[in-house]
């Protein structure tokens, strides 16, 4: 879907905390398309499979939006990793007490748009 700022991708509830998935999105951002894929395919990180899928699905809504531009031509724009709400769970522990622990979600935002698009 083309905004004001260009196409994007939104994918929500991920299990992951926003603050391991952060530095990697902030390797890619302002990189064009084809240099942004290829360097999370070869990131270890798990963060980088995630960025990978809503980038390309980014790319794709641009792609099928219009049907001149091309892959050399986009570049990713904006990432944004906000922070979801957090899942509690129970963590028991000695003598019969327990901890709350917290699993954190996370809500990831991709913008495409061409070099040198208005």
């Amino acid at each position: 879907m083309k905004s004001k700022k260009g196409y994007r991708a939104v994918t929500k509830y991920l299990i992951a905390s926003p603050f391991k998935i952060r530095p990697v999105a902030n390797i890619i951002r302002r990189k064009p398309y084809p240099e942004a894929v290829a360097i999370l395919e070869n990131m270890p990180h798990r963060g980088a499979r995630i960025l990978k899928k809503t980038v390309k699905s980014a790319a794709s809504n641009a792609l099928n939006a219009n049907k001149q531009l091309d892959e050399d031509t986009l570049y990713v724009k904006e990432v944004f990793i906000d922070e979801g709400p957090r899942m509690k769970r129970v963590w028991c522990r000695a003598r019969g007490r327990a901890d709350m622990l917290l699993k954190r979600l996370c809500h990831v935002t991709v913008v495409i748009d061409e070099i040198g698009g208005k």
